[in-house]
């Protein structure tokens, strides 16, 4: 051995220092004990979570917030097949990630042996790209693949394979530079081109989404729609990319839709896609855009080639990264006279009043009204709030009535995971520990993944975790009710005690049954986060009836039961 040899284990925790890693997520196997003997003696933070699917989705998260790949450890067989969620979500959310396997060793390889799968073929369809790094002196060469795949063009996960005699295995090997991330530029001709189908429109709109977001592309994309007076709407799950208190943000293109923002997307005679996929969610099922060629004049830019004209034949398709389009976009010469100025306002009332307290809270019937535990959350949480949350009806009330603080204010899964709330809110405050971070997580959404509040004790994250306990599955009910009235099947939850749970964990927890109880349990939440440095939890128990912001069980029930006579 000389002084430069190194084992497998310790070339590659060499290498994502190089490549500028801080922290990584995991759960520790067997399976690569040299890396993480390497570890021991690295930079790197690692994060020791309670169970695989916790890791991945605690590694979305920090791609999603830093824009950097979020790093994931877990060992083979039931340790990859755990972490699956989060890189699907990575695939479907456009998000930076790398998950690194422990792998069989290459001398029992294809044999079934011990927990040994081929990960090529199960990641396949869910990762950019899936490889195994069988020669210790490849390693620098596949991490510096892996990084420039996971952030160039369409961000996305990557899978590496880590034979466990690989990692043990010495090499002597020159280590590479840091990753670069590639994004393509729009064409100035293609700029001119929109500028021209603006001038020319008289119902634009601006719809954002996706992926390479920067705070100055951010910035770029608000002086453009400042200096042209237009509307701008957010797609599903992407709501963060404007301030939300901004004159020119009109709302969210995702579930539970303002009708009037529908419309408007509807009618307009030009839509300026930036970045979003345009999938089933923020297109409503495919109906807000015929397809494949919309009613609507449509400019969609993306950082993927390959998804441009992939279901829409937009009229102008540009192949960009964020950065790169909205500081042309930034740059160019306003439209004059713009005869759609006066619709910016009245956009902006239609989102006010679609925010208002909603018909089943008006009669004050309700012990626990949701739409003022949001009110409370906004008046109590600084305006850079993290805001996370999973799959589920609980959900909507922070889509619809929270209004976000701008740029990496919102984690949610575009893919509808249920239990990814908790994690990426212990995430979120592990990366930002100076920022406010508050998860919004349903009854059955929390159970998939609570046991993460051990980690949040044991790294000092101190999120605040609401918990909407309506003591079902609401989202599952309610299609079921709507589908096949009073017959209530496989859908309903017994409950722990979920304050009393905090507390075994060494949390702070609270139970709220009543409107008035809530603020003072919010403000004690906050501070026990903010002082001590360690998680909160407050219990919503609330009427299960009240599933939506607009319809009960019981008027979703009756309209069924009414249709099927």
């Amino acid at each position: 051995m000389t002084q430069s040899s190194r084992t497998g284990g310790q070339i590659l925790v060499d290498a994502l220092q190089i490549h500028g890693v801080d922290t990584a997520f995991g759960v520790p196997g067997e399976s690569y004990l040299d890396v993480l003997d390497a570890l021991h003696e690295s930079s790197i933070r690692f994060i020791i979570n309670r169970q695989e699917g916790g890791a991945a989705f605690m590694a979305e998260a920090y791609g999603k917030l830093t824009g950097k790949p979020g790093i994931c450890f877990v060992t083979r067989g039931p340790g990859a097949t755990n972490a699956a969620i989060g890189v699907h979500t990575a695939y479907q959310d456009s998000t930076p990630l790398i998950l690194f396997i422990g792998q069989v060793g290459n001398d029992f390889i294809d044999r079934e042996a011990f927990q040994e799968i081929d990960y090529r073929r199960m990641y396949g369809q869910m990762a950019k790209w899936v490889a195994q790094i069988d020669r210790a002196e490849r390693i620098p060469e596949y991490l510096a693949r892996a990084f420039q795949v996971a952030t160039s063009g369409r961000p996305g996960p990557v899978v590496l394979a880590l034979p466990e005699d690989m990692l043990v295995s010495l090499a002597t090997v020159a280590d590479t530079g840091a990753y670069q991330p590639v994004q393509a530029s729009p064409a100035a001709s293609q700029v001119d081109q929109l500028r021209s189908m603006l001038a020319q429109a008289k119902r634009p709109l601006l719809l954002l989404g996706g992926a390479t977001w920067t705070p100055q592309a951010c910035l770029d994309l608000q002086r453009f729609a400042e200096a042209n007076h237009l509307p701008v709407a957010c797609a599903f799950r992407f709501q963060d990319l404007l301030d939300n208190a901004h004159p020119n943000y009109i709302g969210d293109v995702g579930i539970g839709i303002n009708p009037k923002l529908a419309a408007r997307v509807k009618q307009a005679d030009l839509v300026i896609a930036l970045g979003p996929r345009l999938g089933e969610m923020t297109t409503g099922g495919y109906t807000l855009f015929d397809a494949p060629v919309p009613r609507q004049r449509l400019v969609h830019v993306h950082a993927d080639a390959e998804e441009l004209g992939s279901v829409y034949q937009a009229e102008l398709m540009i192949n960009s990264g964020m950065a790169q389009m909205c500081a042309m976009l930034a740059a160019l010469a306003p439209v004059a006279a713009a005869p759609w100025q006066g619709s910016v306002a009245e956009a902006k009332a239609e989102l006010a009043s679609y925010q208002q307290r909603p018909p089943v809270f008006q009669d004050d019937q309700a012990p626990l009204d949701l739409w003022q535990v949001t009110q409370d959350i906004m008046a109590q949480a600084p305006r850079d709030t993290i805001v996370t949350n999973g799959a589920g009806n609980y959900a909507s009330w922070a889509h619809r009535f929270y209004r976000y603080g701008g740029l990496r204010t919102q984690l949610a899964p575009t893919n509808g995971a249920m239990g990814y709330g908790v994690p990426a809110g212990i995430a979120a405050k592990i990366v930002h520990p100076e920022r406010t971070v508050i998860t919004f997580a349903g009854d059955g959404e929390y159970l998939m993944n609570g046991q993460e509040l051990a980690t949040a004790v044991q790294y000092r994250a101190g999120v605040v975790i609401i918990v909407f306990n309506n003591q079902m599955f609401g989202t599952i009910r309610m299609h079921q009710e709507r589908d096949y009235p009073g017959r209530v099947s496989g859908t309903t939850l017994h409950n722990p005690d979920f304050a009393a749970l905090a507390h075994a964990y060494g949390a702070h927890g609270e139970v709220v049954n009543t409107t008035p109880e809530f603020a003072p349990a919010l403000r004690r939440a906050l501070a026990h986060a903010s002082e001590q440095q360690l998680p909160a939890l407050i219990e919503l128990r609330y009427d299960g009836n009240l599933i939506t912001p607009n319809a009960t069980l019981d008027t979703i029930r009756a309209q069924a039961e009414k249709a099927k006579r």
